[in-house]
């Protein structure tokens, strides 16, 4: 029996490809039409939130009220930004990121509809891009308004025993904004692992030991431990959010703008090695 010759192209003929901003729109409708995408950004927000918060209202509970400079001296010993994010804040927040990322990827894979998507868009890597693209922009979102309400709530429960601070408060801008970009770094971290695993609890996993597990096992006794754990997005935070005390307390200190740059580098390696993945790799 002869067999139908294949089509020239998957693109009908006079129809216009599809321009970037229409692939972003479209993985942005597609990420929304899910419900459980609303609310687990508000359960998470929530989560964190309630971290900070406690954690600030525990202190003001048990307030030394006998010493009258103890408000003096918590302010001047920074205590007031290592409450504003505190460090299981943080770590839940990049984890949730990291696992919104991944499961962003690999819910295609796990009900096949990514062949529907690549049929439709045979660019693979214009595709993730666009994907990549509306991730980091809602986590983003979701850092900034986490990060922004957990600052103004914490400082406005400190400040009720004289011990909040404003956001121009030396270091004080720094926890924020570092707190924010946090989510964007873990998020597009996970949509590279769920490129790479394209099985969603695997993918899951793989955010738990490479944001997590991967800087708990690094310490910074030795000089190369040290170096590898500071080339991970949460050891970044630490030091970003550290002001207290910053490379002062460590055996191998390293700055501030080693910091931002782990943070930046590892957003751009992600979204490429994201991108990369899915060119190079059959559905």
């Amino acid at each position: 029996m002869p067999t139908a010759p294949a089509p020239a192209a998957l693109v009908p003929a006079g129809e216009p490809r599809p321009r970037f901003l229409d692939l972003l729109a479209a993985e942005w409708l597609k990420l929304w039409s899910l419900r459980s995408t609303a609310w687990s950004l508000a359960a998470a927000a929530l989560a964190v939130l309630a971290f900070n918060a406690g954690t600030s209202w525990d202190t003001r509970r048990y307030w030394n009220t006998e010493d009258a400079s103890y408000a003096d001296r918590f302010v001047a010993e920074g205590m007031p930004l290592l409450h504003a994010f505190t460090t299981n804040a943080g770590t839940l927040m990049m984890l949730f990121a990291g696992a919104f990322g991944a499961l962003a990827v690999t819910g295609e894979y796990s009900s096949g509809l990514i062949r529907t998507t690549f049929a439709a868009v045979p660019a693979r890597r214009s595709v993730m891009a666009a994907r990549t693209a509306v991730v980091a922009a809602v986590a983003t979102v979701f850092g900034a308004l986490v990060a922004g309400v957990s600052f103004a709530v914490t400082q406005a429960i400190l400040g009720t025993r004289g011990a909040g601070v404003p956001l121009d408060h030396p270091g004080a801008l720094r926890v924020v904004a570092a707190s924010a970009l946090l989510a964007p770094v873990a998020a597009i971290a996970g949509v590279a692992i769920g490129a790479l695993v394209r099985h969603g609890p695997g993918a899951v996993v793989g955010c738990v030991v490479v944001l997590l597990l991967l800087p708990l096992l690094l310490t910074d006794d030795r000089h190369l431990s040290a170096v590898l754990g500071h080339a991970l997005p949460y050891r970044a935070w630490l030091r970003l959010t550290d002001i207290p005390y910053g490379p002062e307390g460590l055996v191998h200190p390293w700055s501030a703008a080693g910091a931002w740059t782990v943070y930046a580098l590892w957003a751009l390696a992600a979204a490429a090695v994201a991108v990369t993945a899915v060119h190079r790799r059959d559905q």
